[in-house]
């Protein structure tokens, strides 16, 4: 299987195209400093990874600026941290800051004169828009949670996605769907059997960060350790 086999890429953004787990631990870094807290970062995200994972769960449909507000103040609950809802409104307002990988938009970039872009992420269209603006280019499509009305790993995100893409005239078997999380993408994209391309930008860190540990991870078709890397080896396959 080559990227070349494909016309269309699907993206997850955070984790995959923005540096969430930056921007995340430097938005609660206010939190902490207000009751003289200190974390580590892989603990923090770890314990942020449970938190989100939890409430999309269990409210699929709120919008995701509002579960960044319920993240933050269940976090600050749990560490007994009294806080103001101009906070958690701060906090979930740092998505606009969370930078994006320094790879993502001259990849973006190079891929975009070869194939169709296409965006399924678990944000709302307001919170995708603020950050396309680091990523530079102009997807073919954006799905969100928003326009769904769930979160990934529901296999019903990527069934949208592929129901919509099919109206467009792109069958699955055109679709690579590229993303950093085995929790939010990698597992519910190969049961639906689209073809993956694992982008591991975690390689060689301990832990799972900002996403649920899987402890069966999925066999993917590629896998790469960043989005230059992909780059790279598609630039080898039109030698």
């Amino acid at each position: 299987m080559k990227i070349s086999d494909f016309t269309t890429l699907t993206f997850d953004c955070y984790g995959t195209l923005i540096d969430w787990e930056s921007g995340i631990y430097s938005a609660l870094q206010p939190l902490f400093k207000s009751a003289n807290f200190s974390a580590d970062k892989e603990s923090t995200l770890a314990q942020y990874s449970q938190t989100e994972a939890r409430i999309q769960a269990e409210q699929p449909n709120l919008p995701y600026s509002d579960l960044l507000r319920l993240v933050h103040e269940t976090m600050a609950d749990s560490l007994g941290i009294r806080t103001s809802k101009s906070e958690h409104r701060a906090f979930a307002d740092s998505i606009r800051n969370w930078p994006a990988f320094s790879d993502s938009a001259p990849s973006l970039h190079h891929l975009q004169e070869h194939f169709k872009l296409v965006i399924l992420s678990n944000v709302d269209r307001r919170g995708f828009a603020l950050s396309n603006k680091y990523l530079q280019v102009e997807f073919d499509a954006i799905f969100t949670a928003e326009d769904i009305g769930a979160y990934k790993p529901s296999p019903g995100n990527f069934q949208y996605m592929l129901d919509q893409l099919e109206s467009l005239g792109i069958p699955r078997s055109e679709i690579l769907h590229v993303a950093q999380s085995l929790f939010h993408d990698m597992v519910p994209a190969t049961g639906l059997g689209l073809a993956t391309c694992w982008i591991d930008r975690r390689a060689g860190q301990p832990g799972s960060g900002a996403t649920p540990l899987v402890e069966n991870p999925p066999k993917t078709d590629m896998r790469f350790i960043s989005l230059a890397d992909m780059v790279r080896a598609h630039r080898l396959e039109l030698q």
